[in-house]
């Protein structure tokens, strides 16, 4: 029972934040399964799996909400759930040293960018919604998918940041794809796929895929109800602490 009740403090810490900030719950979550004594695919797999419950739990919230128009959600699926697929595959024949360093110092660059551009995201003003504009975009999603499928933590605020700076959205809608497109439905091909590739701890589910829903849910309600500002500071912080723990951790 301490154990389970452990497990559940963990992804409900984590997947508030990460809801609150638009990607990052495996800052916490992954390591924290680490520590408990899984080996790294076992824990990877986990956590993915556990992860699909935190888009669910968005889900749930942001559908309150309309925030999402279905041309962008549509391509997110099309252009991403490829990417994620294929980085599921290819994730076994890179070293660990040299994509956990890349991801690291890439993170940390998104939340300085981010902090150093004090009005970014701050205002919906959409953008390249052309069809070249649709084409870029569905190709930079396809490249962030691969890092979805084949790295462990961080990848969903890329999708954050890239929805911001092409295509014109704030953060609160930003958040709002990230946490139902990329939470739901490419979490959701990286487990599978994963899975299949690796053992899962079952017996840890439950605890985690409760926390990971009830987290999604508080940290969507606390991003629409604060707005922009609240979530710009809490993506600059999540994105700085995930960077030095992928470079130093």
């Amino acid at each position: 029972m301490f154990e389970q009740a452990l497990l559940f403090a963990i992804a409900l810490i984590a997947n508030t934040f990460s809801a609150l900030a638009g990607g990052g719950a495996g800052l916490i979550q992954l390591p924290a399964l680490l520590l408990l004594g899984l080996p790294f695919s076992i824990a990877l797999a986990t956590h993915k799996i556990a992860s699909v419950a935190l888009g669910l739990g968005a889900v749930t919230r942001y559908l309150k909400e309309d925030l999402l128009q279905r041309k962008l959600a549509l391509l997110m699926l099309v252009s991403g759930l490829p990417g994620v697929v294929i980085g599921g595959f290819i994730i076994v024949n890179i070293p660990d040293d040299i994509a956990t360093a890349a991801l690291g110092l890439l993170t940390m660059m998104l939340g300085f960018y981010s902090m150093f551009s004090p009005k970014l995201g701050l205002h919906y003003q959409p953008k390249n919604m052309h069809i070249k504009g649709l084409m870029i975009g569905g190709a930079a999603l396809f490249g962030i998918g691969i890092l979805n499928g084949s790295l462990t933590s961080g990848t969903g605020l890329f999708v954050t940041l890239f929805l911001i700076r092409w295509f014109g959205l704030d953060y609160k809608h930003a958040v709002a794809y990230t946490l139902v497109m990329v939470g739901v439905f490419w979490n959701g091909a990286g487990a599978v796929t994963v899975g299949l590739l690796s053992d899962i701890q079952w017996s840890w589910l439950i605890a985690l895929l409760l926390g990971s829903f009830i987290g999604g849910y508080l940290g969507s309600h606390l991003a629409i109800l604060k707005g922009n500002a609240l979530i710009k500071r809490s993506y600059e912080i999540i994105t700085i602490l995930i960077g030095l723990q992928l470079l130093f951790g």
